[in-house]
């Protein structure tokens, strides 16, 4: 499996393709990774060094790519946090020319934009961007409960609603979204939710415990793992499940070490070999 990762670099910790590539890589796939920006660290600091990448180069190493006639052999693309207009059409322009040399291939967008109680933390205009240009354009999404409801247009309080609006968001292209950090008026107190509907149009549901952590960084890991377990298995329910046992290890073990960057190397087991550890229950 080849995949195209188009999204942010740091030098120190895991956001972006620093949180993306090593994962996949753990599970066998080729990453090709393409930066946006190259940066000292996450941005969550306050401070960071580093620049960020002009459109007209990001496209340039994409060009230089396909010169070595890899997107021909590109099954999917991947991108995160975007940054600004210009970067997101790039990213979209490559979209276009890995499916017409490929149309098998597959968009894998995780549509970042905010998340409850921060509210949108992107520059004014992206989440619109995001909405009416890119998510149209994508295969597959993985938008925290926040930026689903933003996409729908709507507020989601039960878990009957919170369908409602990925299926309204399907209807303009995405056919497999996955829903994180869902939060509903039926959930058991303490516990979260993914949310996955497939192609078909199949509803299914994971709930693990909700640890006192929000680290920078999971949500690229949950794209990544996500894209690959779903192009391997082909069932979003299988996905889900790889997934939130892989991710929940990786919290784990970053609340036991007592550190700010996500546990990606100590997790690399649980990565390359998810245990399953909570059930997955079809919604519909």
């Amino acid at each position: 499996m080849n995949i195209l990762s188009i999204q942010s670099s740091v030098a120190y910790g895991h956001v972006g393709n620093s949180a993306a590539v090593f994962p996949l890589q753990r599970l066998g796939v080729e990453v090709w990774p393409v930066n946006t920006v190259h940066f000292s660290n996450h941005t969550g600091y306050g401070e960071w060094r580093g620049p960020l990448l002009a459109a007209d180069d990001v496209r340039e190493v994409i060009r230089g790519v396909e010169e070595r006639g890899a997107l021909a052999r590109a099954d999917a693309v991947l991108s995160g946090y975007q940054g600004g207009e210009e970067v997101g059409a790039v990213i979209l322009d490559t979209v276009a020319r890995v499916k017409e040399l490929r149309p098998e291939a597959v968009y894998c967008c995780d549509p970042v934009m905010g998340d409850v109680g921060r509210g949108f933390f992107v520059r004014p205009g992206i989440p619109e961007f995001m909405r009416d240009r890119v998510v149209p354009r994508a295969d597959i999404i993985t938008p925290n409960h926040f930026e689903l409801d933003f996409l729908a247009g709507r507020s989601t309080r039960t878990l009957e609603e919170v369908l409602t609006a990925i299926d309204e968001v399907r209807e303009r292209g995405p056919r497999d979204v996955l829903v994180t950090s869902v939060l509903h008026a039926d959930i058991e107190p303490g516990t979260v939710e993914l949310v996955a509907v497939g192609a078909d149009g199949a509803a299914y549901a994971t709930t693990t415990p909700l640890l006192p952590i929000l680290p920078n960084g999971c949500g690229d890991v949950t794209a990544a793992l996500y894209l690959a377990h779903l192009l391997a298995t082909g069932s979003p329910a299988t996905a889900l499940a790889r997934v939130a046992s892989s991710v929940f290890a990786v919290l784990e073990r970053t609340i036991a070490a007592g550190t700010r960057e996500i546990q990606l190397i100590a997790s690399q087991d649980d990565i390359a070999h998810p245990t399953e550890r909570f059930a997955v229950r079809r919604l519909r």
